[in-house]
């Protein structure tokens, strides 16, 4: 393939009618970041990534939302891994990106292509009380909404996500937002994603990821709140590792989509799952 290529999957979902859509391009070199704004801001998904060179196991990886560059996307970055298997073949890639080095493994199965991949060492930290208080408002929570077992936190593994855990599946079931209002207070503290979520069992978590900084009022898969999340499960001693989850979301929006998360020890956060191809142009 000696061409520039712009690929359509959906990721985290064995249909095209589930999971999150992305776009990925391939090509020699990466273009210009201007050009790379207007392509994702033509795709219309909440992500597009770019990838470059053609050819080889380390790749630079770029990721632009309709609305501007975030820094890491996970369920991008699966449906990359899906990319660089049917075109280069399965096995495991390093992609460099703005947060730091990601690996990915591609692997074709009886069910169609898969990816995996380990995020960059996660952290956490605890929540301004000014931040949670507007953000609660803003989604109409109640400080009684939330689940004490899993307290408000500021979680990263590759980009920043404010996790909120309610206990009640009607609160989560409505979403509703001033998009300008969330939008401006998540650009303030540097925030990708709300991460909300509801734990449904010991290793089931239901998830609903608002993100109006990329230009979407909702996101159906969310790869890289899903690693913050589990590292913040892990690192807050909340859950003892090495530990799997499965976290499901878009079901709301009418996208499903099943996110595998794997839980080591110590270091990077394991995601993963099956992407779908949507078509694709020179």
């Amino acid at each position: 393939m000696s061409e520039s290529m712009l690929f359509r999957l959906s990721a985290f979902s064995a249909s095209p009618d589930g999971g999150n859509p992305a776009g990925v391009w391939l090509g020699e070199a990466l273009p210009a970041d201007d050009a790379m704004q207007a392509i994702a801001r033509r795709v219309g998904y909440s992500e597009t990534a770019f990838l470059a060179p053609l050819a080889g196991a380390q790749r630079t990886i770029r990721y632009f939302s309709p609305a501007a560059e975030v820094s890491f996307c996970g369920h991008a970055t699966v449906a990359a891994g899906v990319v660089l298997g049917r075109t280069s073949g399965a096995g495991r890639y390093r992609l460099s990106t703005a947060a730091g080095a990601v690996l990915v493994d591609a692997v074709e199965a009886a069910d169609g292509w898969r990816a995996s991949l380990r995020s960059v060492l996660p952290r956490h930290r605890a929540v301004p009380a000014e931040l949670l208080a507007q953000a609660l408002q803003c989604i109409g929570w109640q400080p009684s909404d939330l689940d004490s077992r899993i307290p408000p936190a500021l979680a990263y593994a590759g980009a920043w996500h404010l996790v909120l855990a309610t206990a009640d599946a009607g609160r989560l079931a409505r979403l509703d937002y001033p998009f300008e209002t969330l939008r401006a207070l998540m650009l303030a503290h540097g925030l990708t994603t709300l991460q909300l979520v509801r734990r449904v069992a010991p290793a089931q978590f239901e998830s609903r990821n608002p993100f109006p900084v990329g230009g979407v009022v909702e996101d159906p898969a969310t790869g890289a709140a899903a690693a913050a999340l589990a590292g913040y499960l892990r690192d807050a001693g909340l859950l003892d590792a090495p530990f799997a989850l499965q976290i499901r979301q878009g079901h709301h929006m009418g996208r499903p989509s099943l996110i595998e998360v794997g839980v080591p020890a110590e270091g990077g956060i394991a995601v993963g799952g099956q992407a779908v191809f949507l078509g694709e142009t020179t």
